[in-house]
């Protein structure tokens, strides 16, 4: 079994948990159930068909199909070691160009 970390807005994260809340579930069952229900086309029931609905009109439901692949990983080492150069933002700021980034 795999774990997963999870970033999002507060205000979701609340929705989520109320959701499992009022479900009986845990936030990690919940979420579990609403991501199996989003990618397994065979997967049947009300509920499920609740989330796929949803995700389909939010247009982040996977239809199946060839998922992408995933990227080279020397490309991923070049592209993480480039992202490391350059001034921090912090010193970006502290310095009192972080006007610039408006």
């Amino acid at each position: 079994m795999s774990q997963v970390t999870w970033r999002a807005e507060e205000e979701l994260v609340r929705r989520v948990q109320l959701a499992a809340k009022q479900q009986g579930k845990s936030m990690n069952e919940y979420l579990t159930q609403v991501l199996d229900a989003a990618t397994d086309p065979e997967l049947a029931g009300d509920e499920a068909e609740r989330v796929r609905e949803r995700l389909r009109r939010a247009g982040l439901l996977w239809e199946g199909g060839t998922p992408r692949s995933r990227p080279d990983p020397a490309a991923v080492a070049r592209a993480r070691a480039a992202a490391g150069r350059g001034a921090a933002l912090s010193d970006l700021v502290a310095e009192g160009r972080g006007d610039d980034l408006r």
